[in-house]
């Protein structure tokens, strides 16, 4: 990749993060609803603090950086930086405002390029793949900031829309009983490889040219799976609405330890953006980015914890997938991940009767601890925090949702949460067993 694509690459990755903060208000952008989430103003600084620590200050000529303080307020858990801002209380940062955040955004933007126009890109492998990796780490912060304005404008009594949106009109499939032999896949027991290549294993002439993946993907290895059934398609707001009806909320039976503990501290009886509405023709309304809406019977069930997919799995006399498992399946499907997101921002309904929804519409929790790979070694210094410090009381998601940025999917990515997170696109798609 020449510089010029590296640069342009930069720009639109860097336009997309202001352009979805663009429709908030300063305050929008200050709030912080949960210690899980953050500001969004904060992502906007954190991602510049990324570019800024890892990159301008190791290669840029007469570094200084913007503002010492920020080196503090926007770090994260890069603990061999320096100290950080606790968490939970980002939201109390109403200085620097929004308008100085942005500046700062632009004068680190100015600064990158410069230096990736100045630099023989080709001659500064180091520097390609840490800008790379920025850059998929922005985009996986454009994602948070939808998930996490979400969860703060939902508290608001207007439940106000993140943006005028038109109201989910697609193309559907019937959607086929999960008790039906049409509505699953078989897969008989195979050896199989999973993961990703390292990079060092592709032959291309430089980091920037070779496909990215983060630490844990890899290394690829081999699994054993049983024959096993996967859906086709994810779990409908129709089929969880007879879970609530069937008192799945009620029955401690259908859940783990925890989930039940769960489900009865946080007093959960519904999805987390569900509501109760007389009026609709579901009974239900939900909230989406774009307002509450009656609540589409067709579409994906989302925004779900762990605990409520898998006793939701075990309701209905099925299981949640392996990552091993969906990563089989999602690599002999003809299914490419999402191109970019759409808008509305809110899971489609099944358009095809085959494997489908494997991506753009919803992240799906499979039974599979995140955990490292066999191989598995964590990088030197402090970029290689980046995943391994966390593979621990987590467990994977795959594919990828309607606020994953286009290019950001792939078969081998391994998102991961804790059991108890519902606020991310995260929704459901079974599986079986089959006879030995």
């Amino acid at each position: 990749m020449p510089a010029s694509s590296l640069c342009e690459r930069y720009t639109a990755v860097r336009q997309q993060t202001t352009a979805l903060a663009a429709p908030l208000s300063a305050e929008d952008c200050c709030v912080q609803s949960m210690p899980d989430a953050s500001p969004v103003k904060w992502h906007l600084g954190h991602t510049t603090w990324f570019f800024e620590t890892f990159i301008l200050e190791s290669y840029a000529a007469s570094f200084l950086p913007y503002d010492e303080a920020f080196r503090i307020l926007f770090n994260s858990y890069y603990t061999s930086v320096g100290a950080r801002h606790p968490r939970p209380q980002r939201g109390l940062l109403t200085r620097p405002a929004l308008s100085e955040v942005l500046a700062y955004r632009a004068h680190v933007d100015a600064a990158m390029l410069q230096l990736l126009n100045e630099i023989d890109e080709r001659g500064a492998p180091e520097l390609a793949a840490l800008v790379v990796l920025g850059l998929h780490h922005e985009q996986q912060h454009q994602e948070l900031i939808l998930t996490d304005i979400k969860h703060a404008l939902a508290q608001n009594p207007l439940q106000p829309a993140y943006r005028d949106s038109p109201v989910l009109d697609h193309g559907r499939a019937a959607t086929a009983d999960l008790e039906g032999t049409a509505a699953w896949l078989e897969f008989d027991a195979a050896l199989v490889e999973i993961g990703a290549l390292a990079p060092n294993t592709v032959e291309h002439a430089h980091p920037s040219d070779q496909p990215f993946y983060f630490d844990n993907e890899v290394p690829r290895h081999r699994v054993y799976l049983h024959a096993y059934q996967l859906a086709k398609r994810l779990v409908t707001n129709r089929d969880y609405a007879h879970f609530i009806a069937a008192g799945g909320y009620q029955q401690p039976t259908l859940w783990l330890s925890a989930g039940w503990d769960w489900v009865t501290q946080e007093q959960r009886t519904c999805p987390l953006y569900w509501h109760r509405d007389s009026g609709g023709s579901t009974g239900w309304s939900e909230f989406t980015l774009g307002g509450r809406r009656p609540l589409d019977p067709d579409l994906p069930v989302v925004h779900l914890s762990y605990f409520e997919a898998d006793a939701y799995a075990r309701w209905s006399g099925s299981r949640l997938p392996t990552e091993a498992e969906w990563e089989h399946a999602a690599s002999l499907s003809a299914t490419g991940a999402t191109a970019s997101p759409r808008e509305p921002i809110h899971p489609a309904a099944a358009d095809t009767a085959d494997l489908t929804q494997l991506f753009g519409e919803v992240w799906q929790w499979t039974q599979s601890s995140y955990a490292p790979y066999p191989g598995f070694s964590v990088a030197p210094g402090a970029v290689g925090e980046y995943n391994g410090k966390f593979m621990v009381n987590q467990y994977v998601l795959r594919g990828g949702s309607c606020a994953t940025p286009g290019g950001h999917s792939r078969v081998t990515y391994r998102n991961f949460f804790p059991a108890h997170a519902d606020w991310q696109f995260s929704g459901i798609r079974l599986a079986r067993d089959l006879p030995q």
